[in-house]
This record gives structure tokens, C-alpha cells and sequence, in this order.
């Protein structure tokens, strides 16, 4: 596959770090998208919501989340809240979150799923 694909998320996080050498190991171009130097690109954002459901994109696990105060938390309830709070706070978006150059969007570390997508299906 020669097609570039655009991985976004933040640097220090330690799946990404992952994702991003697991994708180099494997052969893929990649185009990195750095949330904290670039911010979170509208347009993106909302694809990746209408492919994966804000649900899915709002990590409410990492420590971003439980530092928020209850009303904010509370206060995310549809894609409109959830898309005004990713914005402000990008940490909060489960990653990485790829674009690939089929227009197809995964969020999260799948190597499973990345070897069929790369065109290595398993076995």
C-alpha cells in the first residue's frame, strides 16, 4: 500500500507512540497530525463522529476526563456538546484516530484490523 494515511493524535501518549511504530514497522506512509501543536481539525472531527460515534470518540477513561467537574461531564450529552468539548480539550479524543486513504476511520489501536486495511491480511 502506497497510499499515505493520516494518523492523528498526541505524541507523549503512549498508544500512539505504539500505533506509530507498529505503522512504521509495517510499511505505511503516514502522515502524523499532532493534536496539541495543530489543534482538532472541524471538518475531521466531524467525520469521525458520523463514522464512530462521538461515544466511541470520547475517551472518558484517561485522567483528562476525571479531571473534569461533574457538570461538564454531564453536560456532554449528543454529538454537538461532545464536539464543543473535543475541540477545547483534544486530550479527551480516544487515539489515534486514523483517516485512511480509503476514507475509512478506526479509533484506537487495532493491529488485527491495520494488517487487512495495509493489504497484509493475517495469515
Amino acid at each position: 500500500m502506497t497510499d499515505t494515511l493520516t494518523l492523528y493524535g498526541i505524541p507523549n501518549c503512549d498508544t500512539v507512540k505504539k500505533a506509530r511504530a507498529w505503522l512504521a514497522e509495517h510499511g505505511a506512509s503516514v502522515v502524523f497530525h499532532d493534536f496539541k501543536k495543530q489543534g482538532v481539525p472541524p471538518a475531521p472531527l466531524a467525520r469521525w463522529i458520523a463514522a464512530a460515534g462521538w461515544e466511541r470518540l470520547l475517551n472518558r477513561q484517561g485522567s483528562t476526563w476525571r479531571r473534569l467537574d461533574a457538570a461538564t461531564q454531564a453536560g456532554v450529552q449528543d454529538a454537538a456538546s461532545a464536539t464543543a468539548l473535543l475541540t477545547r480539550q483534544p486530550s479527551l479524543i480516544r487515539r489515534p484516530v486514523i483517516e485512511w486513504p480509503n476514507g475509512a476511520i478506526t479509533v484506537g489501536f487495532a493491529a488485527d484490523d491495520w494488517l487487512r486495511r495495509l493489504g497484509r491480511g493475517c495469515g
